[in-house]
């Protein structure tokens, strides 16, 4: 099976450290590996409503940037997070994907869980810390989201970089890209 990256850009800004090194990385996919680009930031996707234990209401069949979230999701066997660090976690953008998650884990004919099982999920981000023990809650929540879903976790490839364009000059975290998508997931059980 041919393996689709699907790079997932959450910064609100474009063409940022965390890209710069994202796209480093990517040049050094697998060979024959397939990768697809959203910028989160660009798709209208609304505030997600959480509806789980409202009687009476449901989530609606996906539509418009919903939709194309969910078809790329399903599509690809690899998802890149590549999310800044922001106040120790991943953006807002990349948050409210991971919220539809939940709604998409109710309804019932997309299977989702069971179809999310067995792929990768990696993370990309720029720190404006050395110390890269500040990604640590960040890196636990999508090492623990892979976890629920019974996903492999790839692991996250961090890079200090506190201004605009400081990442060229991080030569450990450019090397570090250089060898990232050839490691070996680690396997996850799925959460009870």
């Amino acid at each position: 099976m041919t393996r689709q990256f699907l790079f997932l850009l959450g910064s609100a800004r474009t063409g940022g450290n965390t890209e710069a090194l994202a796209r480093r990385a990517a040049e050094h996919l697998p060979a024959g590996a397939g990768q697809r680009w959203l910028r989160l930031s660009e798709l209208e996707l609304p505030d997600f409503e959480d509806l789980r234990h409202s009687a009476g209401r449901s989530f609606a069949e996906p539509v418009g940037a919903e939709r194309l979230l969910l078809d790329a999701t399903l599509e690809a066997t690899d998802l890149v997070i590549v999310s800044p660090l922001y106040w120790y976690s991943v953006s807002a953008h990349t948050k409210l994907y991971l919220d539809y998650w939940a709604g998409w884990l109710r309804r019932g004919e997309l299977d989702f869980r069971k179809r999310m099982g067995g792929r990768t999920l990696w993370a990309v981000s720029a720190l404006s810390e050395e110390d890269p023990s500040v990604a640590d809650p960040m890196l636990g929540t999508l090492r623990l989201s892979a976890r629920y879903m019974g996903m492999n976790w790839g692991g996250g490839l961090l890079g200090y970089a506190n201004r605009p364009g400081d990442i060229t000059g991080n030569a450990q975290a450019l090397a570090e890209a250089e060898k990232f998508f050839l490691g070996t997931p680690v396997r996850q059980e799925p959460a009870a």
